[in-house]
C-alpha cells in the first residue's frame, strides 16, 4: 500500500475545524479526524457527512489515529494516497513509456498504461503536466535530438536516431526548440550570429545577448571577462559580435528594466530551454512584481507538487536575469538562496520592486 501523503502539520485546533469546514484538500495530509461514533478516520477533504464536534478528535497522522483505536474510512481512503498523487503515478508511467519508445504510443496505448480511460487519461495528463500527451512527446523527441546533435555523425542521423520518421517535421519546429538551426546547435553555435554588449548598471555589469529571434541572455557580474566567458560557454563556436547602434538601444532597455525591475517586460527574448524549464520560467513570470513565491509555490502553479527541487534547477538555469524573474523566488522560510548571479543582487532587485 503507498505511503500517505505528508506536509507540515496543522497547529492549533481552530486551523484544523476550519480545513475540515472547507473540505480543504491542501490540508489533506497535514492531520487527521476521527469520530467516536463511527469508529473511523478521515481525511479533511472526505465527502462524508460532518460529525458532531464532540465526537471529533483530531490526529497528526493515520498511525496516531489507528494507534487511539480507530480504522480508516472506506470512502476517503486517508491511509492511502490521494487522488493527486494518484493522477500524478498514472501519469508517471505514460510518461514513463513515452521516454522508452522511439515513436510516440497513440492513446489508447498510453491510457492503458495509466490504467484510466481514453478520454479521463487525456484530460488527468493535461491537468498534471500542463500540456497534451501529444506536447509532452514532441518535447521529449526534441529534447533527444538536441542531446544527441552534438554526438551523432549528421544533423539526419539524431534525427531518426531520436524517433523522426521524416526529418521536415523536426525542422518546422526547430527554431522555436532550439533558438537556432539544427546543425547550428549541434556546432555549438557554429554560423549562428549573435549581437552582444557589455555595459554598466548599478548591480555591476551587465550583458545581454541575442539572436535575430531576440534577447537570449542578460547575465549580471562584477567581472566583463567572466560574462563574456560565460556566453562563450554557451555557444562555443557562435558568431560572436558587438552590436550596432540599434542594439545598443536595446541594451539601454535593458539596463533601465534592471533599475527599475518592477516595470513591464518590453522586450523580445529568446528563451529556449526545455519544456520543463519553459513551464517554470512562465510561471515566474507571472509572479507580480513586489511579492515573491516559494519553490513549492511554483512547483504547484505548474501542477507538478512533487518537483520542487526541478523547479530550482531551472531557476538556476535562467539566463535571462530580471526578464524572466527568478529573483522573486524564495524558500519556504522566506529565505533568499539560490540566485545565479548572487544573494545581494537579488536583495537589491526585490527592495527596488517594494519601494
Amino acid at each position: 500500500m503507498p505511503s500517505p501523503p505528508t506536509s507540515e502539520p496543522l497547529p492549533d485546533e481552530a486551523a484544523r475545524w476550519a480545513a475540515l469546514r472547507a473540505r480543504d484538500k491542501q490540508a489533506d495530509g497535514s492531520f487527521v479526524y476521527a469520530v467516536r461514533t463511527t469508529g473511523v478516520y478521515c481525511r479533511p477533504s472526505c465527502p462524508s457527512r460532518p460529525a458532531r464536534p464532540e465526537n471529533v478528535s483530531f490526529h497528526d497522522s493515520c498511525a496516531a489515529a489507528e494507534a487511539a483505536g480507530f480504522r480508516p474510512c472506506r470512502r476517503c481512503r486517508p491511509d492511502a494516497a490521494g487522488q493527486g498523487e494518484r493522477d500524478a503515478a498514472a501519469v508517471a508511467r505514460a510518461c514513463a513509456l513515452i521516454d522508452a519508445t522511439e515513436t510516440a504510443p497513440d492513446l489508447d496505448a498510453l491510457a492503458a498504461a495509466a490504467g484510466l480511460s481514453r478520454f479521463h487519461f487525456h484530460r488527468v495528463f493535461r491537468r498534471v503536466t500542463g500540456v497534451t500527451p501529444r506536447a509532452y512527446a514532441a518535447a521529449r523527441r526534441a529534447g533527444r535530438v538536441a542531446e544527441g546533435l552534438r554526438e551523432a555523425s549528421s544533423v539526419t542521423a539524431a534525427l531518426y536516431e531520436a524517433g523522426y520518421n521524416s526529418p521536415s517535421r523536426f525542422y518546422a519546429a526547430a527554431p522555436a526548440r532550439l533558438g537556432m538551426s539544427p546543425a547550428a546547435y549541434r556546432d555549438g553555435g557554429a554560423r549562428a550570429a549573435i549581437r552582444f554588449a557589455l555595459g554598466p548598471c548599478s548591480l555591476g555589469t551587465v550583458l545581454v545577448a541575442a539572436t535575430e529571434r531576440g534577447v537570449c541572455a542578460i547575465l549580471l557580474g562584477d567581472d566583463p571577462d567572466v560574462l563574456l566567458r560565460d556566453l562563450q560557454d554557451r555557444f562555443p563556436k557562435a558568431d560572436l559580435h558587438g552590436g550596432d547602434a540599434a542594439f545598443e538601444a536595446l541594451v539601454a532597455r535593458v539596463v533601465g528594466l534592471v533599475e527599475h525591475p518592477a516595470s513591464p517586460v518590453d522586450l523580445p527574448l529568446d528563451i529556449g530551454g526545455t519544456a520543463f524549464q519553459q513551464r517554470v520560467w512562465e510561471a515566474l513570470r507571472r509572479i507580480p512584481a513586489g511579492t515573491t513565491a516559494t519553490y513549492a509555490e511554483v512547483a504547484r502553479a505548474i501542477g507538478m507538487p512533487a518537483a520542487v527541487r526541478a523547479v530550482a534547477r531551472a531557476c538556476g538555469a535562467n539566463a535571462l536575469a530580471v526578464a524572466i524573474p527568478c529573483h522573486r523566488v524564495v524558500r519556504s522560510d522566506g529565505a533568499l538562496s539560490g540566485y545565479r548571479w548572487g544573494i545581494a543582487r537579488k536583495r537589491d532587485l526585490l527592495d527596488r520592486e517594494t519601494s
